[in-house]
């Protein structure tokens, strides 16, 4: 069990670090960032916030760990606890919400108006932003001790990312990303990025929507020069780039400092990144200076913990 939840707080802390990384760079150009990159974890920026904050992808983060207990999990929990960290800064760095995406925003008011979870997701077309993908480590960590079977196993991680983005473009998305965090959690180390891609590839296959992450399956995906990955807010740009990132740098800070300098949604970028360079580096290569910045680590642990060492 504690080896377990080593792994887990690897990937949830190594997700937190590379957020607040992000946070202050959030929006600006890669150009911008060529000029002036970032280097280590600095304050305010962006959002004008104090050293090392995390934004609403650890903050969601959190209220969805706050609702699994061991081989449990309460999915009308983490909505309540959505709301809470939107109306009052609850699951916060500093007691105050500074960032929501819109496709989050809508489906945690749509449970405020009395709708069930699993009617609380947007399905549209244009609903496809990475809201789901940059929070869905935790039930990729819940469902990795399962016993069942894949099928079983994704239906829980579509799920999940179904609370605020239900189109099938994005859960499957963040299905691939689980099964490439499954294969680092077994084997931490790069051939298993292409392990978990391969058996994504053939989870899914005839399923229309993947064709939209074609070029991850491409043998020469990590030979794409920097110029054609984008750091955009779209999901399948986000699953790219951090991948990208993932396997072309061979440590946590050079993956993480990569993911940030690219630009433009820089914090959820890096986050994906971050939980997956955790993962396949652990969590001792999380530089220690980072984590001493990172705001309320103690807490963040402490949640990995009530999680998962049950």
């Amino acid at each position: 069990m504690k080896d377990f939840l080593d792994k887990a707080k690897a990937v949830v802390v190594g997700h937190a670090v590379a957020d607040a990384l992000g946070v202050p760079a959030e929006f600006r150009t890669r150009e911008q960032l060529r000029n002036d990159p970032i280097r280590d974890m600095v304050g305010y920026g962006t959002h004008n916030v104090p050293l090392g904050s995390w934004s609403d992808d650890t903050s969601m983060t959190l209220c969805e760990l706050d609702g699994i207990m061991g081989d449990t999990i309460s999915f009308d929990v983490i909505m309540h606890n959505f709301a809470a960290w939107l109306q009052r800064g609850e699951f916060t760095p500093t007691g105050k919400m500074f960032d929501v995406g819109f496709t989050c925003n809508c489906a945690v008011l749509n449970y405020l108006s009395g709708k069930p979870y699993y009617e609380c997701g947007l399905s549209d077309e244009r609903s496809n932003g990475n809201g789901s993908l940059m929070r869905i480590h935790p039930f990729a960590l819940f469902v990795h001790r399962m016993d069942g079977s894949d099928a079983e196993k994704i239906a829980i991680i579509e799920e999940g990312s179904a609370l605020t983005h239900a189109h099938s473009r994005s859960k499957i998305g963040c299905g691939i990303y689980s099964f490439v965090l499954w294969e680092l959690l077994f084997s931490p180390t790069e051939q298993s990025v292409r392990v978990g891609l391969s058996k994504a590839r053939a989870f899914y296959d005839g399923e229309a929507e993947l064709s939209h992450y074609a070029r991850l399956f491409d043998d020469g995906f990590e030979h794409l020069p920097e110029a054609e990955i984008k750091s955009d807010g779209y999901v399948v740009s986000s699953l790219e780039a951090a991948i990208w990132c993932l396997v072309n740098t061979a440590s946590y800070k050079d993956c993480v400092l990569r993911a940030v300098n690219l630009g433009e949604d820089t914090d959820t970028v890096a986050a994906i990144a971050g939980g997956l360079a955790g993962a396949l580096y652990g969590y001792d290569e999380i530089p220690l200076a980072w984590r001493k910045k990172l705001l309320r680590l103690g807490y963040i642990e402490e949640l990995c913990q009530r999680a998962f060492l049950v």
